[in-house]
C-alpha cells in the first residue's frame, strides 16, 4: 500500500512550524508576497510611465 508523506515540521527557510494565523511564518510569507506587489507596481509604473492609479484606472 501507499505511504502518506509526512506533513514537515518546520519550515525549509526557517525554524517556524507553518501555520495559519497570527504566526510568525504567515507574516513572513505575507510580507514577501507584499514585497513581490510593491515590485511589480515600481515595474508597471516604469514600463507605462504613468503613474499605477492612473494605469489602474483608479485616477481620471
Amino acid at each position: 500500500m501507499s505511504e502518506t508523506p509526512e506533513v514537515p515540521v518546520t519550515s525549509a527557510t526557517t525554524n517556524d512550524a507553518p501555520a495559519f494565523g497570527w504566526s510568525g511564518y504567515a507574516e513572513r510569507v505575507n510580507g514577501r508576497f507584499a514585497m513581490v506587489g510593491f515590485v511589480a507596481i515600481l515595474v508597471v509604473e516604469a514600463l507605462s510611465g504613468e503613474t499605477f492609479l492612473r494605469w489602474a484606472g483608479f485616477v481620471g
